[in-house]
């Protein structure tokens, strides 16, 4: 009796642990105050199977490539934050890492992954919905979701884009049954249609390199066959035209003015534009960089840099109300100092490399959160080439989320592989 009342009790807990794994990329995307429980109760789950379970603490061994970058991130933190002398609150970003980094802890229990991609795609569905009401109906030019303003709209580009991904993913996915590949293939409709009217360039060109990358790896693993690619190539150009029908040619003009602005910009006189402005904000980080290579101005301290720089006539005044230079290895240069460039160099490439050497297993409990999270790596670290993806905190929320919690979940089919191997 006992033991039928823990196998209960230990299934009830999976459930609730994987309901809710499912919500918070959706409550990243909702009131402030609502998203802080299924956060919370999964950071007291990590924080309790970390303690108390050897084996989740060496499916983390495993993962040491996502975990080693994240933990100098913070350690870094804490060394800049006391040479300049700077208050806690900078520390916002460090504390969020520490938070997934112990929430990442969930990812090795049994949950079940199959609800937790069709919830995920539950997820893309509501938020592309959203973008569609706000645009369609309530004359947004560009969404930007249920918890912030126009500035929001790169960030829930950004989430709907790394969703995205993960529905086609499952779409690919041989074992999914013919209404989840409808469940998937809707929200990558959704997605991408949704990321579209928000007409963020940055995401939407960093989707192409990993979308390709993820049909690359997929065919030269599996094959692909005519009836897996031809849905998807009909759903991306089907969610592309109906955009561009819609936006009036809006999003065509964003993409032709690029080159007109980098060829017209001017830091003396033309510096407005989304372009210029980025232009500028670049030559002014590097300059940041180059006074100050090995400790940065300081976290967060690239507004008051700017600022300076535009009052001593050295930066355009265009660009004044910026605190981030959107770019986040030049804002890491020019805040942190050749180390934090370094660093999140590191948070990229260690866990691409794990990521991609894993994303062949002929296991699917390896495979599939690689591929997850390859091209989750991808897409954030060509985006952040253009945007400021962990600064703003629901982007930056749902990378580590995902890059830790992915990373953890193939230590654990390592480990179980492991075990098996040397049991039989």
């Amino acid at each position: 009796m006992d033991a039928m009342h823990g196998t209960q009790l230990k299934r009830w807990a999976l459930a609730c642990c994987t309901w809710l794994v499912i919500l918070v990329p959706l409550s990243f995307s909702i009131e402030k105050h609502v998203r802080v429980l299924p956060i919370a109760l999964l950071f007291l789950a990590g924080l309790w199977l970390l303690v108390g379970n050897r084996a989740v603490r060496r499916d983390y061994r495993h993962a040491w490539p996502a975990l080693v970058p994240a933990a100098l991130m913070v350690a870094l933190s804490v060394v800049n934050i006391w040479q300049h002398q700077l208050g806690w609150r900078e520390f916002d970003q460090s504390a969020h890492i520490i938070m997934y980094t112990v929430i990442a802890a969930v990812f090795s229990l049994g949950l079940s992954m199959r609800k937790v991609w069709n919830g995920f795609s539950l997820t893309l569905i509501f938020l592309g919905a959203v973008s569609i009401v706000q645009h369609h109906f309530y004359g947004v030019l560009r969404p930007a979701g249920l918890n912030g303003g126009p500035a929001s709209t790169i960030e829930f580009a950004t989430v709907m884009l790394g969703l995205t991904l993960l529905a086609l993913l499952q779409l690919l996915n041989p074992k999914a049954t013919r209404g989840e590949k409808w469940l998937h293939g809707a929200a990558m409709a959704l997605g991408i249609y949704g990321a579209l009217l928000t007409q963020s360039r940055g995401p939407l060109l960093a989707f192409v390199p990993a979308f390709a990358l993820v049909m690359a790896l997929h065919g030269y693993r599996k094959g692909l066959r005519r009836r897996q690619w031809l849905p998807i190539l009909v759903i991306g150009i089907a969610a592309a035209l109906t955009a561009a029908a819609n936006l009036d040619g809006r999003l065509v003009e964003r993409f032709a003015s690029i080159s007109q602005e980098v060829s017209s910009y001017n830091p003396n006189h033309d510096a407005k534009g989304a372009v210029r402005e980025r232009l500028e904000m670049w030559r002014t980080a590097v300059r940041a960089f180059k006074e100050h290579p090995l400790a940065g101005v300081g976290i967060d301290r690239f507004g008051t840099y700017i600022r300076s720089e535009v009052a001593a006539g050295r930066t355009n005044v265009a660009v004044a109300q910026y605190g981030h230079p959107h770019n986040e290895y030049l804002d890491a240069a020019a805040t942190r100092g050749i180390f934090g460039l370094a660093v999140l160099l590191l948070l990229f490439a260690l866990p691409f490399f794990y990521f991609f050497r894993h994303a062949a297993d002929p296991d699917d409990a390896v495979s599939r959160p690689a591929y997850a999270g390859l091209a989750i790596v991808v897409l954030y670290a060509v985006c952040a080439l253009t945007e400021s993806v962990l600064f703003r905190v629901m982007s930056q929320s749902l990378f580590f989320f995902l890059l830790l919690g992915l990373a953890v979940r193939v230590g654990n089919g390592l480990r179980c592989r492991a075990e098996r191997d040397s049991a039989t």
